[in-house]
């Protein structure tokens, strides 16, 4: 009698013990989705200059969602994952559920217009990305992003659409016999699993692939054209050129730059892909999935909206800036410098004597950090001394380099005697926004 007394005291000691810590990841997880969200929303909210970008339009819509999703959706998964049973009614288990669907939807949805955004930007003209990324357009497909998912979450749910054909399934697993616990059970019939999950993960999934495929394509394309612009630069005699500083340093930044590209990536499907698989496969296998695999998959997916603040924030350097001045109490040491008198590093390179001038690297021109920083362009089938720049939404060139070039390479655009380096001159054709 001893030992069985010992033995059910170990088990409940096991279990309480299992429960702290299960307890406190899941704090963990809810107070970090929480914290980084929130500080992405101040952060432009104050951030003047975070304002200007069109892009942040979609960070900050991303961040509310994955807030609410923080709010409103895991602290009562976390309470019925570690308590064992739903104490707070079929009607709110319903609508706690649409929100689990409407939320993590509109997350997903959001991350597929990022990369559309950062698609336009970089691998496009820049008279296209402005055509295409108008106000007006950045509203309808904020609209779209919260709209749409109320068609796959509220109103199947509520109309009980999803239980047609399970519903016997479904109460036996909401009161099971041999426990007196309630449940708040959520399992769909195939036709709802298919559309959902299509519509929800698998149309975003591919145009993510898609676009961020073309970026990096577009990266590959512009370095290339740098090897070639400095290899034809090379001295006579063969003696090979000292390796510049700056096009060392860009190569790295490029490098990491595509490595970010595939981070963003394999979060996204690391974190969602389980989840959306399992939930097209388990009604074809008469819902035979274990509960715990649901479960595990489901904060999976959830953990992505703690991520999100990291993968699309904290790795800017003006969200980083305007992180600091927050957390610091508005320390001067981190503001930003003024324009007046601000000179913009850039890299340049010297090919045969002459200084040609590059715009900044990729890694500015993604989505992670700001558009607004760079924007110049240069024709790599240009001859002339200093590169031709165009379109700058803020100044790019070195002007020590521009300076120094000779006055045919800076042929202004009134002038009748145009260098071979002007737009309408002789290279005149499609142009591309440099990605360097």
């Amino acid at each position: 009698m001893d030992e069985l007394d010992a033995n059910v005291s170990s088990k409940e000691g096991f279990r309480s013990v299992e429960k702290v810590v299960l307890l406190t990841f899941l704090s963990t997880v809810i107070l970090m989705a929480i914290l980084g969200n929130l500080l992405v929303m101040v952060a432009v909210c104050r951030d003047r200059q975070l304002r200007k970008i069109k892009t942040n339009y979609f960070i900050v819509s991303l961040a509310f969602a994955d807030l609410l999703v923080s709010v409103l959706v895991m602290p009562f998964g976390a309470i019925e994952l570690v308590q064992d049973i739903w104490i707070y009614g079929e009607m709110f288990c319903l609508v706690r559920t649409s929100l689990d669907v409407l939320l993590t939807t509109a997350s997903i949805f959001h991350l597929c217009c990022i990369s559309l955004d950062r698609y336009y930007a970089i691998c496009c003209q820049p008279l296209v990305y402005r055509n295409k990324m108008t106000p007006l357009r950045i509203a309808l497909m904020l609209g779209g992003c919260w709209v749409i998912p109320m068609f796959i979450s509220f109103l199947p749910i509520m109309q009980g659409w999803n239980n047609i054909g399970i519903i016997d399934l479904i109460e036996k697993r909401k009161f099971p016999q041999n426990s007196n616990s309630t449940y708040c059970i959520f399992m769909v019939n195939k036709p709802y699993a298919i559309t959902c999950s299509v519509v929800a993960f698998y149309i975003p999934f591919l145009l993510m692939v898609l676009a961020y495929y073309r970026i990096y394509v577009t990266a590959k394309e512009h370095a290339h054209q740098i090897q070639m612009l400095q290899r034809a630069g090379a001295p006579s005699e063969g003696r090979p050129q000292p390796t510049d500083q700056h096009s060392t340093h860009r190569m790295r930044t490029e490098t990491k730059a595509a490595k970010t590209l595939c981070i963003i990536m394999g979060c996204f499907c690391l974190c969602w892909a389980p989840f959306f698989v399992t939930n097209i496969v388990d009604p074809f296998v008469d819902y035979t999935v274990p509960g715990k695999v649901w479960t595990a998959f489901l904060w999976l997916g959830y953990i992505n909206s703690g991520l999100n603040p990291f993968l699309y924030a904290f790795l800017n350097k003006s969200f980083r800036r305007a992180f600091l001045i927050i957390l610091c109490c508005d320390d001067e040491r981190y503001r930003r410098p003024s324009i007046l008198g601000q000179t913009v590093p850039c890299s340049t390179t010297t090919i045969n004597g002459s200084t040609h001038v590059l715009s900044p690297s990729l890694q500015d021109m993604l989505h992670l950090f700001p558009l607004e920083e760079t924007g110049a362009e240069i024709d790599p089938r240009s001859t002339v001394s200093a590169a031709t720049l165009k379109g700058s939404r803020r100044q790019t060139a070195c002007p020590g380099a521009v300076a120094s070039a000779p006055s045919a390479s800076r042929c202004p655009p009134c002038s009748t005697a145009r260098a071979a380096s002007c737009p309408k001159g002789p290279w005149a054709g499609p142009r591309h926004r440099s990605v360097y």
